[in-house]
């Protein structure tokens, strides 16, 4: 697709309803179309920029498992090691089968404490206690389900924020370090994600969007009362478009997990039923696997406030990456890039 074409599909794409955030299309080192729209802060007015850092939501659970990833590489854990063997938790009705591999690929039948298959509006959803108290990972315990397993260990995919909640206290239990400060020196480092990290509401940094929800009136209202206080290990992290791109060019070439693991964090590991008969689930990314074409790898995120997704190919280096401080925004750009053949 020709620069010209490209610009107009995604003027039309921007032009209803008022998309607000940053769209970026690059293949390898080029940046075949890279722009900012709308207003990280609509109370003044102060417009988004290519280096804004938005939410990514649970585009966050790549990151999640590439620092399993690191300890998986230094042989603290192995992709078999059983949930039960690294972290006490009191859950007595959960399989203690249930193991790393299934936890990564949302086959442990774990129940959710967001199951988007029972509440899947982000705008009106809520937990046991306030937001506010889901500072440290171990807050979220007593939001996990006690319930019994949505289905045995490795018998179906469901995806589960509470199993990748598991995962972060897996990382702190064994590096003895706590989640954010391991992901930070661990994966952001390592990446040259300079510009990304989990940041509280109450305390964001510069050049930071704030999530907004629009109401059916007009009104809007900003996302941090809809929201943890501060990211965890199932979403809530900032990026921005330049640290997402080195993010995924480290990768793949092997600069934060091994390329053994790289091998098998992408490839197709539980079939995603409901997103389509070619989409399957790897280790904390989605994979398409069309026939006759190159897989795409996938990572993104949908919240109150947020829309974010980003597509790579490794085949040719094409990143196609849309994120939102909207609840929708970022999915009608995607639908008009993939109906103009742009791999999103």
């Amino acid at each position: 697709m020709d620069d010209a074409r490209l610009d107009r599909v995604i003027e039309a794409a921007i032009r209803e309803p008022g998309f607000s955030g940053v769209i970026s299309i690059r293949r390898g080192p080029d940046v075949l179309h890279e722009s900012a729209h709308g207003h990280a802060n609509r109370t003044y007015r102060a417009p988004n920029a290519i280096d804004t850092r938005f939410g990514i939501a649970s585009g966050t659970k790549f990151l999640t498992a590439l620092a399993i990833g690191r300890l998986l590489d230094r042989g603290d854990l192995s992709i078999s090691t059983r949930l039960v063997e690294c972290l006490p938790l009191e859950r007595p009705r959960y399989d203690p089968t249930i193991t790393v591999a299934q936890l990564l690929s949302h086959t442990s039948g774990v129940p959710d404490y967001f199951d988007e298959e029972l509440a899947p509006d982000p705008e009106s959803f809520g937990v046991g206690v306030p937001w506010s108290e889901l500072r440290n990972l171990r807050d979220y315990v007593a939001v996990l389900p006690d319930t019994g397993m949505k289905f045995p260990p490795g018998a179906a995919f469901s995806y589960s924020n509470s199993g990748y909640i598991l995962l972060g206290l897996v990382v702190e239990e064994i590096s003895g370090h706590p989640y954010r400060d391991f992901v930070a020196s661990e994966v952001l480092r390592p990446a040259g994600m300079d510009s990304s990290g989990f940041h509280a509401f109450d305390r964001l940094p510069e050049n930071t969007a704030t999530g907004y929800i629009d109401e059916e009136d007009g009104t809007w209202r900003t996302n941090e009362f809809q929201l943890p206080i501060i990211g965890a290990a199932d979403g809530g992290a900032f990026s921005t478009v330049g640290d997402v791109a080195r993010m995924w060019h480290a990768f793949s070439r092997g600069s934060i997990v091994s390329r053994e693991l790289v091998e098998d964090f992408t490839h197709p590991h539980a079939r995603a039923e409901k997103e389509g008969e070619h989409v399957h689930y790897g280790r904390g990314l989605w994979v398409t696997t069309t026939p006759g074409q190159a897989p795409i790898l996938a990572i993104e995120g949908y919240d109150a406030g947020v829309s974010f997704r980003s597509s790579f190919r490794p085949e040719d280096g094409s990143l196609v990456t849309v994120v939102s401080n909207t609840t929708r925004g970022a999915w009608p750009v995607l639908r008009a890039l993939r109906e103009a053949g742009v791999p999103a």
